[in-house]
């Protein structure tokens, strides 16, 4: 974390106004929806997008996990790291590959399409821009709504990364923590 103490405390259950109590029903909320939730209009807004980049994305789980890991370690984004490593368990990456992920496209043992996806968010990360090369790479594998969605997965993680660290979200008690590197 690059911040011990958050710059906007997340709302308490009796802070948060009806319409955003409503939209998380009886389940926990998190420490990012409860510190977005200071701006609910943005908060209803910034769930829709994050919900298709999340749930309705053409790629499949464990390429969007491969890819939202790798942004969030980029950008030394600890909350979202935790978030990320538990969802990719769950969609099909080991603790081997999730470690992995912090050496990088180069390091031994991935796939020539997990390497793809994993040096396009370093292009994107560094120049906001993915290369020619790795382009013609990712495309054969990937089909055009496939392709958008990898720029706006890792665009959206990005961004939320920033947020994530410039509030100082603080994680959830027992999530993995980001590796040092």
């Amino acid at each position: 974390m690059r911040i011990d103490t958050p710059r906007l405390v997340p709302l308490t259950d009796d802070a948060l106004d009806a319409d955003t109590r409503k939209r998380f029903g009886d389940g926990p909320i998190l420490n990012i929806f409860r510190t977005i939730a200071h701006h609910p209009k943005l908060l209803k807004r910034w769930l829709v997008f994050g919900n298709h980049v999340l749930q309705k994305s053409s790629l499949d789980e464990r390429e969007r996990e491969i890819l939202i890991l790798r942004i969030g370690w980029l950008c030394r984004a600890g909350y979202e790291w935790g978030q990320h490593v538990v969802i990719a368990k769950r969609s099909g990456l080991d603790d081997t590959e999730i470690e992995r992920i912090a050496d990088g496209p180069d390091a031994e043992g991935w796939r020539p399409r997990e390497r793809a996806l994993l040096r396009a968010t370093d292009e994107l990360h560094a120049d906001a821009f993915v290369s020619d090369a790795t382009w013609r790479e990712l495309a054969e594998y990937h089909d055009e709504e496939q392709l958008l969605d990898i720029l706006f997965t890792v665009g959206q993680y990005n961004m939320v990364s920033m947020v994530l660290n410039s509030l100082g979200v603080q994680p959830e008690p027992g999530a993995p923590t980001l590796p040092q590197r």
